[in-house]
């Protein structure tokens, strides 16, 4: 069948701009977004989550003012084009907030400290005594950005599948309340396991306060520094001592981003066999990423030269969003009923 004379569906995803996105960022998600953009089956809408990385920045709102840019070039420098995706702005869609208002009645506050994604961040930010009731809701404000725009698909990271049952179970409680106006969105996660959460340089959990992560937007001397400092096996002094493969963190990134999979085998064998030295598949390393990282590069110095043109992208795509919620919203009035004068 001819792409054009398909029905596209529609997908949902976003980012906190809370930080400069990574690799992590790139496998989990970036890439499948620009695969899926690219196939012409969907109508894909990216969201820069603004509102809700305030749920935990509420006291420092120039975090997200700084880092707001600084996502919308990440996203136009792997490849997310304003001409086939709607790229657009939280809090520049206020129809979303009383989306949330109305989905959150039908969600009980057992439920929500339950969700697993939420109780992992309540403790990652040491929450537990004095949670922010709007970081705790902040599954329900993902719920109506996903139905906003009667999405079909979420891309996701695998950490955030809890939020998209999350959505699923607020469709069956609305749908059951007030009548079927919402599909059932389904996640889609990276199928190889070793893209679904990428860890960081040292064989942790990647994050921007561990410092351990490499970043879209990294120049080649910092990669090459953060490459050089990467976890291998501690006990791999000499080169000619056998090496460890599994944990081992260059490898490990190899495998996820290295397209020549014969010539991987082979440095792996070698490794293990001893007589391959650490520097050797880091340099290896350094120059698969710099075949990866160059062409985004370019692509934000390009953005980064024309700032003006990424700003219009960002207001144009927050009217077009605006414009479709606008219209769900009316259509969830109705539902329930409180659409009062409207005739």
């Amino acid at each position: 069948m001819n792409k054009e004379n398909t029905i596209k569906k529609t997908f949902l995803t976003g980012d906190r701009p809370t930080g400069k996105l990574h690799l992590g960022h790139y496998v989990g998600s970036l890439n499948t977004r620009v695969e899926m953009q690219n196939s012409g089956l969907y109508n894909p809408f990216i969201m820069i989550a603004d509102m809700q990385a305030l749920t935990d920045n509420a006291k420092n709102p120039e975090k997200i003012r700084k880092n707001l840019r600084e996502v919308a070039l990440d996203y136009l420098s792997v490849g997310i084009n304003p001409e086939k995706s709607v790229i657009f702005i939280q809090s520049r869609v206020p129809e979303l907030c009383e989306m949330t208002m109305y989905f959150s009645n039908l969600v009980t506050l057992s439920r929500l400290q339950r969700n697993p994604t939420i109780k992992q961040e309540i403790k990652l930010r040491g929450f537990e005594k004095s949670i922010p009731v709007g970081f705790l809701t902040y599954p329900i404000s993902q719920a109506a950005d996903i139905l906003a725009f009667d999405t079909d698909v979420v891309p996701v990271g695998e950490d955030q599948l809890p939020m998209v049952e999350q959505t699923q179970e607020i469709v069956q409680s609305f749908n059951a309340t007030y009548g079927n106006l919402f599909k059932n969105p389904v996640a889609v996660v990276p199928s190889a396991k070793s893209r679904r959460r990428l860890l960081g340089l040292d064989g942790k959990k990647m994050s921007k306060s561990a410092n351990n992560a490499i970043y879209l937007s990294d120049t080649t001397e910092v990669l090459r520094t953060k490459v050089m400092s990467m976890y291998t096996d501690p006990n791999h002094i000499h080169v000619e001592d056998k090496g460890q493969v599994d944990g081992n963190m260059v490898f490990t990134y190899l495998d996820v981003f290295g397209s020549d999979k014969a010539k991987i085998k082979e440095m792996k064998e070698h490794y293990k066999a001893g007589g391959l030295g650490d520097v050797t598949v880091k340099k290896y390393l350094l120059q698969v990423l710099e075949e990866l990282l160059t062409p985004i590069r370019e692509r934000r110095k390009y953005y980064e030269q024309h700032i003006n043109l990424v700003d219009k992208i960002l207001i144009d795509g927050s009217n077009k969003a605006q414009a479709i919620a606008t219209n769900t919203l009316k259509r969830i009035r109705k539902a329930i009923g409180v659409e009062y004068f409207d005739n």
